[in-house]
């Protein structure tokens, strides 16, 4: 299926492809439960960004590897480069429009990271 997204104020716009039925990962990291991120992670080539390149900007930390886009006016966090899979696209599946219904939701510790992320991945690599 190909979903439509956005950020609040819609300067930035995207398509990407994902299943009919999404299933995404509800993380409780710091930034994650902090912004109600839920990921659904797809290669690079099921995401489009189709306006709002020049509203972007990008928060790194630790790491740094993970690239945290968001929109310069409204600071909503539509999608970012997961460190998990930085080939990928990680997509906020509550910026698409409208949000799906049909979500499995499943719970990722990403409070501890290190011990967990080969199995976000994995799964993401393999689908």
């Amino acid at each position: 299926m190909l979903y439509n997204g956005s950020c609040h104020c819609g300067a930035v716009k995207f398509e990407v492809e994902g299943a009919a039925q999404i299933e995404c990962e509800d993380c409780n990291c710091s930034i994650c439960s902090k912004a109600g991120f839920l990921h659904m992670i797809v290669p690079k080539s099921a995401f489009t960004l189709l306006q709002g390149a020049a509203s972007l900007t990008t928060y790194l930390w630790g790491t740094g590897i993970a690239q945290h886009t968001f929109c310069k006016t409204c600071g909503i966090k539509p999608f970012y480069t997961p460190r998990s899979n930085p080939d990928g696209v990680d997509v906020n599946v509550r910026c698409l429009d409208p949000v799906p219904t049909n979500l499995i939701i499943v719970h990722f510790d990403g409070q501890n990271w290190e011990a967990n992320a080969h199995k976000v991945a994995h799964k993401s690599r393999a689908g």
